[in-house]
C-alpha cells in the first residue's frame, strides 16, 4: 500500500472515530461554561437553547448575528435576562456554538 493510501486511510478511520458535530458543540458549551445559564430543552438564567433556535428560524443572519452575542453579550433580547459578554470565547468557538444552537429545532 502505498504511503498516500495509508495517510488518507488514517484520516478516515480518525474521523470515523471522532466525536458528531452536536456532541462536540455540547462539550465546547459545557468548556465554555455556557451551561450555568443554559440547557438544550430547560431555562435557567437564559433560555433554552432549543428556544433560541425557535427565535432565530428564518433568520438569514442568525448564526452571524449569535455568534456575536455569543461573545459580546445581549440586553433585552429575553425580557430582563442580561447575557454578559465572553470575550475570551474565540470568534470560530462563537460560530460553532451558534450553528449547533440553531441546529436544535
Amino acid at each position: 500500500m502505498s504511503k498516500s493510501a495509508v495517510i488518507v486511510t488514517g484520516l478516515l478511520l480518525a474521523a470515523g472515530l471522532s466525536a458528531t458535530p452536536a456532541l462536540a458543540s455540547e462539550d465546547l458549551a459545557k468548556a465554555k461554561l455556557c451551561v450555568g445559564c443554559h440547557q438544550v430543552n430547560a431555562k435557567v438564567l437564559g433560555p433554552s437553547y432549543k428556544d433560541v433556535a425557535q427565535k432565530y428560524a428564518g433568520v438569514k443572519t442568525a448564526e452571524a448575528d449569535l455568534a456575536k452575542k455569543i461573545r459580546g453579550g445581549s440586553k433585552g433580547v429575553w425580557g430582563g435576562a442580561e447575557m454578559p459578554p465572553n470575550p475570551a470565547i474565540s470568534e470560530a468557538d462563537a460560530a460553532t456554538l451558534a450553528k449547533w444552537i440553531l441546529s436544535l429545532k
